[in-house]
């Protein structure tokens, strides 16, 4: 699957994107969803364009089908989006405080680094707990 970054970075797909959320708030007994036609319709595209970027977009799981017969519609599933949205807060949030966001950072790094030695470290104990003297490298 395709980085989220990759996903959203074409912009035919943030416009069908922006379709999707714009029929979501919209229309309410529909329950968002929007046919390939009517995409193809509003954003003046050709209906293989459309499709492809759809591909890209369901195999991101950003949108969700329902197919009726012959006729695809689409919806939108911003749950994907919420990694784009945890990644971009520090940068544009005016009320964070970035050097304590480093700060914290920089402690759970200090942790990890912590426990990843302390599991090596009990991990190399033990190999030479087993491994015969002759074979050990001292």
């Amino acid at each position: 699957m395709a980085d989220i970054f990759d996903v959203i970075a074409d912009p035919t797909r943030r416009d069908i994107l922006k379709v999707l959320l714009d029929r979501n708030s919209d229309d309410t007994r529909t329950a968002g969803e929007i046919s390939v036609s009517e995409i193809v319709a509003t954003l003046e595209l050709s209906q293989p364009t459309v499709s492809k970027h759809l591909k890209v977009l369901r195999e991101a799981s950003l949108v969700a089908v329902r197919e009726e017969g012959q006729h695809r519609y689409y919806r939108l599933d911003p749950t994907p989006l919420e990694a784009v949205e945890d990644w971009v807060i520090p940068f544009t949030a005016s009320d964070v405080d970035l050097s304590a966001y480093s700060v914290q950072l920089a402690d759970e790094t200090r942790e990890f680094a912590s426990t990843v030695g302390k599991v090596l470290a009990d991990t190399r104990a033990r190999v030479e707990r087993v491994t015969p003297k002759k074979w050990r490298r001292d």
